[in-house]
């Protein structure tokens, strides 16, 4: 009996597999709205510094002015929250959430090789992408910082553009559910993004549950297990640390007192 009826069935499933990575032909004001909500959930994860904070008015008003979608609806609930914020506190939450905490980083490499030689060549090869497109960053931040991926996707549109995000699709899960865990209003501007990717197969749950409990691949820094990740847990100094991120102290010697922790009075823009 041949074998190639029973191949048929594979070949259809890996079409539609494929089909649902990418959204179908779009017209201009589809691109140009998808285009807009991306860059407003790049800009929402930002810090928010004086500049960002300025901007809330205008940030809100843009994204009431969204078509009514699944996306926009989260985000009008993150920017309800966002608005009503003292400035300090957005600054404390912040921090808190994203520099603080490993399991909701938003340096998107990690969660896909962890500290290992594969995530520095991950880098590169990102950052190549980039400057294939034509698109120089700043040289502020690492390319995989997910407000840097989430502008060249808006950029670059949703083919090549929006690849590294389905590539990373697994880690922004995983940063989705910490956020939930952690009751972040963090979690919608998430949301808002997850709706405009494929929704995720049983594979990808099952192996978003495993990197949650046994963390991303570990080579040369030695970070500890991602089932010891606790709320507001320091990452260890060096480790996966992008250039202006906080990075806690040392701990000080037993006979002199640990010293303060110092505030982030900046961050990538």
């Amino acid at each position: 009996m041949s074998p190639q009826p029973a191949s048929i069935p594979a070949l259809v499933g890996a079409r539609v597999r494929a089909a649902v990575r990418r959204p179908t032909r779009l017209t201009p004001e589809e691109r140009a709205d998808r285009a807009l909500t991306l860059r407003l959930v790049s800009l929402l994860l930002q810090y928010p510094d004086s500049e960002l904070v300025s901007g809330r008015p205008e940030l809100t008003t843009a994204v009431a002015a969204l078509p009514d979608t699944p996306a926009a609806d989260h985000l009008a609930r993150f920017t309800g929250w966002f608005a009503a914020q003292a400035p300090e506190t957005l600054e404390r939450h912040y921090v808190e959430t994203f520099d603080l905490r490993r399991r909701s980083s938003l340096y998107l490499t990690y969660y896909l090789h962890g500290d290992t030689r594969r995530r520095g060549m991950a880098l590169l090869t990102l950052g190549r992408q980039y400057k294939a497109a034509g698109w120089n960053t700043d040289g502020g931040e690492l390319p995989d910082h997910l407000p840097v991926v989430l502008e060249f996707a808006a950029l670059a549109g949703p083919g090549g553009g929006e690849a590294p995000l389905r590539r990373h699709r697994r880690g922004l899960e995983l940063i989705h559910q910490a956020l939930t865990d952690a009751d972040s209003p963090y979690r919608h501007v998430l949301a808002a993004l997850l709706t405009l990717l494929p929704p995720p197969t049983e594979a990808d749950r099952a192996a978003v549950a495993r990197l949650a409990a046994e963390g991303p691949p570990n080579e040369e820094v030695g970070l500890d297990p991602y089932g010891a990740f606790g709320d507001g847990e320091f990452a260890p100094p060096g480790a996966f640390t992008p250039p202006g991120a906080f990075t806690p102290p040392a701990p000080a010697p037993p006979a002199c007192p640990p010293p303060a922790p110092t505030s982030r009075t900046g961050g990538p823009r």
